[in-house]
């Protein structure tokens, strides 16, 4: 699992009472994903794909006698439904596996073509004293059914982790893999780079994307959209930050390939109040607002200004109508969570997806049950 960096103890005790007597909304009848464990799941719809346009594609890291694995699950009902459809089964998850993410090709990258599904995560961080990290990528042809390995986009030089895989194509038409970097210590706790290949075998020297001194400021957690308009939406955390623990922010590129400066935290986000998400934050583009598009993001810990735990705690989405610009606004979450605290299983890293037209909205997250594991819903997206 992830290396965490400390947070406040008694965050998991108000996190449980706060979460426990102050719910926002009527929550779903959240069921459960796969048998046993469940960790960082992933949501896309095939859009691209001739191998059932429209269905909705699930993924997260999952383990049974034989060891990690990531399941592939399909639904063809709007989420009301998964069904297994297939698993990727690299042989160094016997050495650990982690933070996978799920991408469709949206045009041609190489011999790729448009809908073509990418699969990656960290593999080996429980190799012991020698550990090489490295980031591994699979593909499908066929709407997730079969899968190929494809390359190692990215290997750890020394002892230190690299996490949190995510793709994009850029206006370009070239391929990124960006994730969260540890290796770079002392100097840097831990940076956000990105790596670029024409055909999804062969990768470029890593590129910095953001680093942020000193040493204990940690970005990390990239995920990136492409907006309506051609541009693209990066949006990450930024832990032990100034006076802040692990808040979302994000940046916006013109083309995809190129973010500024590495050093600028880029915009904080935030309600009007000040509440936040501490930690683990995705964002999803559904429709609506004036420009045809609302961000909604999921996080981990929903807090005040202050980093306590706020009503809603577990079962509050945030969103923005302005490509982020402003204050954002709370949604109600479809899937309730509680005993939130940081910790790699409880609402880490949820996902969530646009369903039924855009008028609810489906999300996977993660709780404590019989060990760590995924429950899906879905809900109205207003």
């Amino acid at each position: 699992m992830r290396r965490w960096t400390p947070v406040l103890a008694f965050l998991t005790s108000l996190a449980v009472l706060v979460t426990a007597i102050a719910p926002v909304a009527e929550a779903a009848d959240k069921k459960l994903l796969v048998s046993g464990f469940g960790s960082y799941p992933r949501l896309i719809r095939l859009e691209y794909s001739p191998f059932g346009r429209g269905t909705i594609i699930a993924a997260l890291t999952s383990e049974d006698g034989n060891g990690r694995f990531a399941p592939i699950l399909e639904s063809t009902d709007e989420g009301a439904s998964f069904h297994q459809i297939s698993e990727i089964r690299d042989p160094d998850a016997k050495f650990g596996q982690c933070c996978g993410t799920l991408y469709e090709l949206p045009q041609r990258v190489g011999r790729m073509r448009a809908g073509t599904l990418l699969w990656a995560a960290t593999y080996r961080q429980d190799a012991g004293a020698q550990r090489r990290m490295g980031i591994k990528v699979w593909a499908s042809r066929d709407g997730g059914r079969n899968w190929r390995y494809l390359s190692e986009a990215a290997l750890s030089h020394n002892h230190d982790g690299i996490w949190e895989p995510e793709f994009t194509v850029d206006a370009g038409g070239t391929l990124w893999l960006h994730y969260a970097d540890e290796t770079q210590a002392p100097k840097y706790g831990q940076v956000l780079n990105r790596v670029a290949s024409t055909d999804g075998i062969t990768w470029g020297t890593k590129q910095l994307t953001m680093a942020i001194g000193p040493s204990r400021v940690r970005p990390g957690m990239p995920i990136i959209r492409r907006l309506p308009d051609g541009r693209y939406w990066f949006g990450y955390e930024i832990c032990n930050y100034r006076d802040r623990y692990c808040d979302p922010y994000y940046k916006i590129s013109a083309d995809g390939a190129n973010w500024g400066d590495p050093s600028d935290p880029g915009t904080r986000v935030n309600t009007a109040s000040g509440n936040y998400f501490q930690h683990a934050q995705t964002t999803t583009l559904f429709p609506g607002g004036p420009n045809g598009v609302r961000l909604v993001m999921v996080g981990q810990i929903y807090t005040a200004a202050d980093g306590t735990p706020v009503s809603g705690n577990g079962q509050t989405l945030l969103a923005n109508d302005n490509f982020g610009a402003g204050n954002w606004y709370e949604l109600p979450a479809p899937v309730h969570i509680s005993g939130i605290y940081n910790n790699y299983c409880p609402n880490y890293s949820s996902t969530v997806l646009p369903v039924d037209g855009g008028k609810n909205v489906l999300e996977i997250a993660t709780e404590y049950a019989h060990g760590c594991q995924a429950f899906f819903g879905k809900g109205p997206a207003f």
